[in-house]
């Protein structure tokens, strides 16, 4: 018991590391709401292209987002349902009213 509580809380740690950067954690709460593409991230949240593709690297490697392409476009969406859900308290708890 103790080794899979062990092992959850060092998954749990990784997920919160990944998010403890401002950026990244608008990121994830734009793509909580809907997806998106890179240009329309950049419009909604002001991140300039270069930081935002490096934050949608870490997100991605980290299994919390999709990728799909369009064209020229690439749209991100998140898809780990847990991340999702925290996420979505984070927002409700001290982004709710209030843009992004």
């Amino acid at each position: 018991m103790m080794d899979n509580l062990k092992q959850r809380a060092e998954y749990v740690a990784r997920i919160l590391k990944m998010l403890a950067h401002a950026e990244r954690l608008q990121i994830a709460c734009a793509l909580a709401e809907q997806e998106y593409s890179v240009a329309q991230l950049e419009t909604k949240l002001g991140i300039h292209q270069p930081a935002l593709s490096r934050h949608l690297t870490i997100l991605k490697k980290e299994e919390t987002l999709s990728s799909r392409r369009e064209g020229k476009n690439v749209f991100y969406t998140l898809t780990d349902e847990k991340t999702g859900k925290l996420v979505k308290n984070l927002y409700n708890i001290y982004c709710k009213g209030h843009d992004l």
